[in-house]
């Protein structure tokens, strides 16, 4: 139930996370495209659920602080 709830989630945040993300500059629109398509990947193969700012930050294409104020930008502003 729990993984149900961060798919949720995600399903609904993370489309703007990356709009966001790219509009302020922190990532470019393909990197948003290659970590879209790593998560659909892991889907494809029942892999544990990871957010879109999980997958750049581990690729290091984003810094902690910037996914904070991505986070903070989309929970601040009705979705």
């Amino acid at each position: 139930m729990e993984n149900d709830s961060i798919e949720n989630l995600s399903n609904r945040y993370s489309p703007q996370f990356g709009k966001v993300a790219v509009d302020m500059g922190f990532i470019t629109a393909e990197q948003l495209t290659e970590a879209i398509a790593e998560q659909a990947e892991d889907s494809l193969y029942n892999k544990p659920h990871r957010f879109i700012g999980y997958i750049l930050s581990e690729k290091g294409w984003i810094t902690n602080g910037q996914v904070d104020i991505v986070i903070d930008i989309l929970f601040k502003t009705p979705v």
